[in-house]
């Protein structure tokens, strides 16, 4: 087999292995045990909140937050159109509309569209955002690819309107402000909800995974309760609501635990080969790298760059395939946009230009935290190379 660049793969070098088989030793592989504990506490310190949950997936975080935020039968929830489809999918689980609002050139929601479409799409009855005669109750913001969003600008309409702000930070776990009204404050911590995941391509994996955390301790507490089938009385099995298979298994969080202890230096990493790729990519006619919003530190999950349609017309699918099969490079298009896809076609968007002029343009390349140096110059000199042959 030849060589073999991937895009994002999990990195296990510390104590995995140990603490899972500790798990199996002592017989706790469900969604009960010492190191689901562990795993809430080492998040709820790392991100400086009191409390955490956690879950099956970000899904599954994403979509409690919408069932805690109040989200019902007929609602609107205001999402993003770059992202990947389970930031919506969860929007339609509970039987509500999304709307569409564009990115800036972040890849994150637009706050000044946000803005405009509240003012001028929407009016304010009963203290209650209305479009269309029905309650905007939520938006979900999406920190993509570990970039943080114009959270500031977000909550100030998101408080005037009354909107529950549900943050999106799957890709974004050790991102955070560090200027601002937020300084200190990490992804998943400003809006009143924040999901995170754990998928084996995320900087830190535990198999599948995710996990939830909000403004409030009592509020995490019930997502917890929620997680668990609603489950009151441990002897006789009572249920007052509605409750979800959401928990975390206990081997996932072994998993967690360990990987919790890499994180700082899976982050250092990733600044590490994305300053190389920057270096590599300077001056690079055919396409650039995207940065990072200014007054934040982001783990740089993943690296983006912008191509040059003027120059470079190949389609997205050609470029992708000629870098894997002829230099076995992994690379991936942005997403097909949401509103794109067939169960959201009819939904209503508001002026969408930016998504899917990035969503033509962005190659997102190697972010693997196993990458050498040998292997980050290779790719991006194929990369380039591969870019100015389509373009010839």
């Amino acid at each position: 087999m030849g060589r073999f660049i991937p895009l994002s793969i999990p990195n296990f070098e510390g104590n995995e292995r140990k603490y899972v088989d500790d798990a199996i030793d002592q017989g706790w592989v469900s969604t009960g045990g010492a190191y689901i504990t562990e795993l809430e506490k080492r998040l709820a310190a790392y991100l400086h909140t009191d409390n955490v949950c956690a879950c099956q997936s970000g899904t599954s975080a994403l979509h409690l937050s919408l069932v805690e935020a109040g989200v019902v039968p007929g609602d609107i929830v205001l999402v993003p159109p770059v992202t990947f489809i389970a930031a919506v999918n969860p929007v339609r689980y509970q039987f509500a509309e999304p709307v569409f609002i564009d990115c800036d050139d972040s890849l994150c929601m637009d706050p000044l569209k946000l803005r405009r479409f509240c003012e001028e799409k929407c009016e304010v009855k009963d203290g209650r955002l209305i479009h269309n005669d029905k309650v905007v109750r939520a938006l979900v913001v999406v920190h993509v690819f570990g970039n943080m969003a114009d959270m500031e600008a977000i909550m100030d309409v998101a408080e005037k309107y009354n909107i529950k702000v549900i943050e999106d930070a799957t890709e974004a776990l050790g991102t955070r402000y560090t200027e601002g009204k937020y300084a200190g404050k990490f992804a998943g911590t400003i809006g009143h909800f924040g999901a995170y995941s754990f998928n084996g391509n995320k900087i830190i994996t535990t198999g599948g995974g995710g996990a939830i955390t909000a403004n409030k301790s009592e509020v995490v507490d019930h997502l917890r309760y929620l997680s668990t089938q609603a489950k009151n009385d441990p002897h006789y099995y009572i249920h007052d609501e509605i409750g979800y298979n959401y928990r975390m298994t206990n081997i996932q969080a072994a998993l967690g635990v360990a990987q919790m202890e890499e994180l700082e230096e899976f982050v250092e990493r990733k600044h590490k080969n994305y300053d190389l790729y920057k270096e590599l990519f300077e001056g690079f006619e055919l396409g650039r790298l995207l940065g990072y919003r200014e007054g934040t530190y982001s783990n740089q999950w993943f690296y983006s760059l912008l191509i040059d349609r003027t120059k470079v017309t190949a389609t997205m699918r050609e470029i992708i395939t000629k870098l894997q099969s002829e230099y076995g490079i992994e690379t991936r298009a942005i997403w097909g946009l949401i509103n794109e896809q067939l169960p959201y076609l009819k939904e209503e968007c508001f002026e969408l230009e930016k998504g899917p002029y990035y969503a033509a343009r962005i190659l997102n390349i190697p972010a693997s935290t196993q990458l050498t140096e040998e292997d980050l110059r290779y790719t991006a000199e194929k990369v380039m190379a591969v870019l100015k042959e389509l373009a010839e």
